[in-house]
């Protein structure tokens, strides 16, 4: 395991501050369909998790200014944005309302549009580090 220094402890609080304030207030204006926007937050983090990945492993080692945006805007923003906390409220929600097909629809649903969206990225990185 990488020894942790205060810079990319920073690095990540940041990265993760300004992605939890974005989902915050998207799920925010998503009023009533916050569930929807939290489906969507999650299944765009994925795909640009996927595609910030593979960019930058195509791009050398992590070590530098690609391991500080990897910090930043991989563990940190996009690990703000994205939550499965959120999804967990929302799948037991629904099970509270009797809602036990839409329960395991939405969970599962989004679990696998994730990876997809995850992949999606990782395959859209790869296409465009090879131009």
């Amino acid at each position: 395991m990488k020894q942790l220094d205060a810079r990319s402890v920073a690095t990540v609080a940041a990265g993760g501050a300004a992605g939890a304030v974005a989902r915050h207030l998207l799920v925010g204006a998503a009023g009533a369909h916050g569930w929807a926007a939290t489906l969507a937050v999650n299944v765009v983090g994925a795909f640009l998790l996927g595609l910030l990945l593979e960019r930058l492993a195509r791009g050398g080692r992590d070590t530098g200014r690609r391991r500080r945006v990897r910090l930043l805007l991989g563990t940190g923003a996009l690990g703000g944005f994205t939550t499965y906390s959120g999804i967990a409220v929302e799948v037991l929600a629904r099970l509270d309302a009797g809602q036990w097909a839409g329960a395991g629809a939405y969970g599962l649903g989004t679990v696998l549009a994730g990876l997809v969206a995850c992949g999606a990225g990782v395959v859209v990185g790869a296409r465009r580090a090879a131009r």
